[in-house]
């Protein structure tokens, strides 16, 4: 069974990518979230085994997303995903829990090693 992953990002050609990436893998696109919020709303009822969470997005950022995801939900797997790739916001991302940090641009193999990886830890 394909493990079922919830792409919170404010571009839809993002997702479109992602759901490209993941065509023919042990992943599917379970769920598309274009906010912070959105993601909140449905993340109890979609149940992913793994969430990619862009960083920069209106109203909750992705960083506060992920925070506000994993005190709810301890076990979530959330690898965040940003062209924003300094060094204090990879620190942010992994003191909050994250499991792992992919830098846009990304192509399929990145990507599909960072689900692995978040998965197994």
């Amino acid at each position: 069974m394909a493990k079922r992953v919830m792409v919170v990002d404010d571009s839809r050609i993002q997702e479109v990518q992602i759901r490209s990436m993941l065509e023919g893998t042990d992943y599917e696109v379970a769920c598309y979230c274009r906010s912070g919020e959105d993601a909140l709303a449905v993340y109890d009822e979609v149940k992913p085994d793994l969430v990619t969470m862009d960083i920069i997005m209106p109203g909750m950022d992705g960083l506060e997303t992920a925070q506000a995801i994993l005190e709810e939900y301890p076990e979530a797997k959330i690898i965040m995903v940003s062209s924003l790739a300094y060094e204090d916001t990879f620190d942010e991302a992994k003191t909050i829990g994250a499991k792992g940090f992919i830098d846009k641009p990304f192509d399929q193999e990145k990507l599909l090693a960072a689900m692995d990886e978040a998965l197994s830890s």
